[in-house]
């Protein structure tokens, strides 16, 4: 009897060793690139990041539909096209943000820079048909340095 007791007190012992060295449920850990350990920058998981790519895959949606149509030379082809270009600047001035300061990038620095957007678009709008003594162009450009303004206070 006591050999019985003996030889499951020590499979029992075995086994919560086994149990209690595992990572019971788990995948385990690999550091080998390319596999399920995937790393996602402060940057890319941040709200004013997600903003921007929404506004960004908007603005792709509508360019996708006008081509199926018009030329490259269609005005609101062209516009939508600077627009692009403007996000993919911002998404790379984002990217340059440090690590500690990820949590600068909040929905409302998301907000922002979207509207900024809209008003370098308008500017650029009217600059192609007034020069830039006009007054309309003078407040469009205001605008943008106001917007332009409070996003490097935030960002710096």
């Amino acid at each position: 009897m006591t050999l019985l007791i003996k030889a499951v007190v020590a499979i029992f012992f075995v086994c919560s060793i086994g149990v209690a060295g595992s990572t019971f449920g788990q995948k385990p850990k690999t550091d080998k690139p390319g596999t399920d350990s995937k790393q996602v920058s402060p940057v890319s998981s941040s709200a004013a990041y997600a903003e921007l790519l929404l506004r960004k895959t908007e603005v792709q949606s509508n360019l996708e539909s006008l081509v199926l149509e018009y030329t490259e030379e269609y005005p609101k082809v062209k516009e939508l096209r600077f627009v692009l270009g403007l996000i993919d600047r911002d998404i790379a001035r984002l990217g340059q943000v440090k690590m500690a300061d990820a949590g600068k990038l909040t929905l409302a620095l998301g907000k922002l820079i979207v509207r900024r957007i809209e008003l370098e678009t308008d500017l650029w709008n009217l600059q192609r048909s007034y020069k830039d003594e006009h007054p309309e162009v003078k407040r469009a450009k205001r605008k943008v340095e106001i917007y332009e303004a409070a996003i490097s206070e935030i960002l710096n």
